[in-house]
């Protein structure tokens, strides 16, 4: 197995990792196999993530303050949790969102897994974020914690995946307090657009009052809302 190419604080380098040959013994990528971290649009903008969901208690307040805020996002969804949710799942694309595969177990350590495991979690997980969408695409994979390896990335764009990284690491899914949430995002936004933020995987309700706070502070200061490069 090559190298991991774990994401690690700061996550920052706007670039991607230096492009790595297709392994001929897997399946060949009909997508950018490059871990995307820019905007599709130009100028002053921000890409919206959000990991972990479909979540019955947070997804649907999320989505609320983006519809408020007529913000869109990136749902990074657990397999699992999207074959439990259909209709969440179902809502988050009604309302013009993009999809995202993250997995089936988020298993931070699959960079150190043989590449049979890794395939199984990321088309796995697809085949349920697929299911519970009706077939709606699904133009991500984001490895749980950043685990990228070169075989997942190719695996993830074999099956029309662009890997999706991130640059400003809000470390919400500590419980720093909403205030501080919103302070590393303003502070990270130098960094790149593309912004790390959780629906599921515990209590959010930090999440989404730093969501109240942060979402009126990007359009007042400029920002569009944007989606990262597939």
């Amino acid at each position: 197995m090559k190298a991991p190419e774990r994401l690690t604080q700061p996550t920052g380098s706007p670039a991607a990792p230096a492009a790595t040959a297709p392994d001929p013994t897997l399946p060949a990528p009909v997508a950018d196999m490059s871990i995307s971290r820019q905007s599709e649009d130009p100028g002053k903008t921000v890409n919206l993530t959000i990991d972990d969901g479909p979540d019955p208690q947070w997804t649907p307040r999320v989505l609320d303050v983006l519809a408020r805020n007529d913000a869109k996002a990136v749902f990074c969804m657990l397999g699992p949790n999207a074959q439990a949710h259909p209709d969440l799942a179902r809502q988050v694309v009604a309302a013009g969102h993009r999809l995202c595969d993250h997995s089936v177990s988020h298993d931070t350590a699959m960079d150190h897994k043989d590449v049979a495991y890794q395939e199984k979690e990321i088309v796995d997980g697809l085949t349920m974020v697929q299911d519970a969408t009706g077939g709606a695409p699904v133009p991500y994979y984001r490895a749980p914690g950043g685990a990228f390896t070169p075989e997942s990335r190719q695996i993830a764009a074999a099956h029309g995946m662009r890997p999706l990284g991130w640059n400003v690491d809000t470390r919400d899914f500590e419980r720093p307090g909403a205030d501080r949430i919103v302070e590393t995002a303003k502070a990270q936004l130098r960094i790149g657009p593309t912004v790390l933020l959780h629906d599921g995987g515990g209590n959010r309700a930090q999440t989404l009052a730093a969501l109240e706070q942060l979402l009126p502070w990007l359009k007042d200061n400029g920002y569009a809302f944007s989606f990262p490069q597939q």
